[in-house]
């Protein structure tokens, strides 16, 4: 009998005996995946609409008065001496007007006897991308507020501090798992391969004295933990599949999941996630064996 055919032969019978072991620690590691994983998933969409809303970025510096062409000047100088800016517009009372009633729709009703007299002159500014980060946002709002004629300046920076702490807390949270997630999986197939290794600790010895090689002894554990890595991240990662495509189907309608679009991992990932997953259980395996045989 080759060494092949032994090792997967072996393998078979390690879990025909052990059967009920082998699938609770296969679902234990499903469900290690599948919680570590949508996190993540959660993670990069938000990071990933977090990257749109800041491509639509822009901070509104309210002025005091209609600004002249030089004042014009010296506002664009000062503004670019600050950082790298894409764009950089000046709104006047009427266009403000214009852009609220075309916002409004078929409410614009509520305009007709208003006129632009009481919206103020403004800039609309665009950060490029490097100044696109919370503390250099807010640093760039005071120094637009230290501006000469300037009355206020907003770019909703509540909703983006909010959005960056949620941001932070689901980075944690996916460390968190994926720490749990380490511990767990080499735990679960450590003890598991422990209880096939205690099993048949006294036929391992005799063919160890027969002068049976290390790869006869450790082939059938490291298979063993390959197969429930392998099996356990694929149901995980199956499941989240699944409940990825029913709460696209139940929750992208009109409100608030609309302003995100949804996408599941890259394959990059899902193959990165399998292989650490295996990793991990065949590392668990091999940790096993080692400790009880000292082979």
């Amino acid at each position: 009998m080759s060494i092949l055919s032994f090792i997967f032969s072996q393998t078979a019978r390690n879990i025909r005996h052990s059967w009920s072991v082998q699938l609770m620690t296969t679902v234990t590691v499903t469900l290690s995946v599948l919680i570590f994983s949508f996190f993540y998933l959660i993670y990069t969409n938000m990071v990933e609409a977090g990257s749109r809303f800041g491509d639509d970025l822009r901070l509104m510096v309210y002025l005091d008065d209609a600004p002249s062409a030089e004042m014009k000047k010296l506002y664009i100088k000062n503004i670019r001496n600050f950082g790298e800016i894409e764009k950089i517009t000046f709104i006047s009372p009427d266009q403000a007007f214009q852009s609220l009633e075309k916002q409004l729709g078929a409410e614009r009703g509520v305009l007709k006897d208003l006129t632009s007299s009481f919206l103020p002159h403004s800039i609309h500014i665009y950060p490029n991308k490097k100044l696109r980060n919370l503390s250099r946002i807010k640093v760039f709002s005071d120094y637009l507020s230290s501006m000469p004629g300037v009355s206020k300046v907003q770019y909703g920076h509540s909703w983006i501090e909010r959005f960056s702490y949620f941001i932070k807390l689901l980075r944690f949270i996916v460390i968190l798992s994926g720490t749990l997630l380490l511990f767990t999986t080499t735990f679960m197939v450590s003890y598991t391969i422990r209880l096939t290794v205690v099993a048949r600790h006294q036929e391992l010895k005799v063919l160890r004295y027969l002068g049976a090689t290390n790869w006869y002894i450790k082939g059938p554990v490291l298979v063993e933990g390959f197969l429930l890595g392998f099996f356990g991240s694929t149901l995980g990662l199956a499941a989240l599949y699944l409940l990825f495509q029913w709460i696209k189907a139940n929750f992208s309608g009109p409100g608030f999941m609309n302003l995100f679009t949804l996408t599941f991992l890259p394959a990059s990932h899902i193959i990165l996630i399998l292989v650490i997953s295996i990793l991990l259980c065949t590392s668990g395996s091999m940790i096993s064996i080692r400790k009880l045989l000292r082979i």
